[in-house]
């Protein structure tokens, strides 16, 4: 499959937000800093308190600056709890060649899960890659981590080699599970992991056009391992996103069943439940299960919408709100 030729410049479009956190450091309750080699360190929760709008600024770094994010309330049974709307034209770029967590960063003792615009330089996940038919050449490129650690000057070179720059050309911005602003950008996910659960069941998501979904936003939780949790149930049991797909209606169909997080062998009971049923291992745990807890296709071919799946406020309010 050919590459595309035009790129749609999200390392650049990160960037400038960036550079915005850094400016706005004091008011985001962010710290910038330069390692040794000459790449920038934006920390947003690790050693600072962040915050809700560091949050939304890092979830639109994440979506490389195709996607729209606001906080707004959600209903979910009974109750309204504070949460997070997200919408792009460009899901398949915006979500699946940036947001997706899909490069493991392990150098040393270091590990992050990386998000982030710099995933289209790199191209790291090949296959992926070739699928999306998307890449860019970034002059400066950004990364976003999921860690408790701040990257090191071995980290950045290693990311840098891997990517084809120097050091000096990189951004990481940083926070862990088990903060504000990484709530937010988790949360912020909720069309993302639709996407990435089509992918998985051999969908071309190219032909997804627009997306917009909602999520509850989580509480802080005590440890990053039940933050995990609690992020994660927010999608599963509180997420709803609508596709607007170029296909037809018995696809759409068949789609909007198998989509949903409650056609996973392992739904229903809190996702740190689940974890710890599997001894820990997360790649023990069913990946059909990563996905919104609702969702509707449109069909440009015929304007129906299919649904699938439903909400589910009693596990949702046993993870966020345990007694």
């Amino acid at each position: 499959m050919d590459t595309l030729v035009t790129s749609l410049r999200m390392n650049e479009a990160a960037g400038e937000i960036a550079d915005n956190m850094a400016d706005q450091a004091d008011i985001l309750r962010v710290k910038t800093h330069r390692l040794p080699g000459g790449a920038r360190v934006i920390d947003a929760g690790v050693e600072v308190d962040g915050g809700i709008e560091a949050g939304l600024a890092l979830a639109e770094i994440c979506m490389g600056g195709l996607g729209n994010l606001a906080c707004a309330p959600v209903q979910i049974g009974d109750k309204s709890h504070p949460g997070v709307i997200v919408w792009t034209d460009h899901p398949a770029v915006a979500c699946m060649a940036s947001q997706y967590a899909g490069w493991a960063i392990s150098v040393g003792n270091f590990f992050g899960m990386g998000s982030g615009p710099l995933r289209a330089h790199a191209r790291v996940e090949r296959e992926l890659f070739e699928k999306l038919g998307y890449e860019e050449q970034a002059d400066e490129a950004v990364l976003v981590l999921e860690t408790r650690t701040l990257p090191t000057d071995e980290v950045a070179a290693w990311v840098a080699e891997k990517a084809g720059l120097q050091p000096l050309q990189l951004t990481f911005v940083v926070a862990p599970t088990a903060s504000l602003a990484g709530g937010v950008q988790i949360s912020a996910r909720i069309i993302e992991t639709g996407l990435h659960k089509m992918e998985t069941l051999g969908f071309d998501v190219r032909r997804v056009i627009s997306a917009i979904g909602t999520s509850p936003l989580p509480p802080v939780a005590k440890n990053d391992l039940r933050a995990i949790g609690r992020t994660n149930d927010c999608i599963l049991y509180g997420g709803q996103a609508r596709y607007t797909v170029r296909a037809g209606d018995s696809e759409l169909e068949e789609l909007a069943k198998q989509v949903p997080a409650s056609a996973s062998q392992d739904y229903g009971t809190p996702f740190y439940e689940i974890f710890q049923r599997y001894g820990g291992d997360f790649y023990k745990i069913d990946p059909l299960l990563f996905s919104p807890a609702e969702v509707w296709l449109t069909s440009t071919e015929t304007g129906r919408t299919f649904h699938g799946g439903r909400l589910n406020p009693d596990i949702l309010e046993a993870s966020l709100y345990p007694l």
